[in-house]
């Protein structure tokens, strides 16, 4: 009996852990939305994380964005803000991952499903704005993030480097290039360069 219960103990002091690990809902929401333009944070959905870990949304919105709090399971710092017509490209991706998908699976699993009909695609060049970092953090005190840097993804289906101008790899250090040509998920990658630290 003493042994069951110390294993139960074990347990309920784990899970309470993990479950600590989660930040509660405004500070999800305050984090996220900094991904986003200054303009439409106030808007934007937002989806984030339960105490078990659980995606779901934690804010309606009223505008086209929707926000991806970060994963309190990964290291590092990221979350995103997205145009609302990439939400069934996005919800799939999730979808695939968390069977145990590799990238490689997922992008030839998407990429199928779009030629097929089955999987849409915005119809219009549609932005994701990414801001992370390996020592990114959110202090709720200053409601600031810091440690990140910006990253910008402007999605055009089936787009190539003949049909946008645009080079296969940056040409000089953030400056705009088009990845995934050709294919359903091309899109123009602007990655500034993350700002030079200041002595001490």
């Amino acid at each position: 009996m003493k042994t069951l219960y110390n294993s139960l103990t074990v347990f309920l002091l784990c899970a309470t852990t993990a479950f600590a690990q989660v930040p509660n809902k405004q500070d999800q929401i305050n984090a996220a939305i900094q991904a986003a333009p200054e303009e439409q944070q106030a808007g934007a959905s937002v989806l984030g994380y339960d105490v078990e870990g659980k995606l779901v949304m934690l804010r309606e919105g009223t505008n086209e964005l929707i926000c991806l709090a970060d994963d309190p399971e990964k290291d590092g710092f990221s979350v995103a803000c997205y145009h609302q017509d990439l939400e069934p490209f996005m919800a799939r991706g999730r979808e695939l991952y968390a069977t145990g998908k590799n990238h490689g699976e997922v992008f030839e699993i998407r990429e199928k499903e779009v030629k097929e009909g089955k999987l849409k695609m915005p119809d219009q060049p549609t932005t994701l704005h990414v801001l992370s970092g390996a020592d990114g953090k959110y202090d709720p005190a200053t409601g600031k993030v810091t440690g990140v840097n910006f990253r910008y993804v402007v999605y055009i289906p089936y787009a190539t480097a003949e049909s946008t101008g645009l080079p296969i790899r940056p040409m000089v250090p953030g400056g705009p290039w088009i990845m995934d040509p050709g294919t359903h998920r091309a899109h123009i990658m602007i990655s500034p360069p993350a700002p030079e630290k200041k002595g001490n």
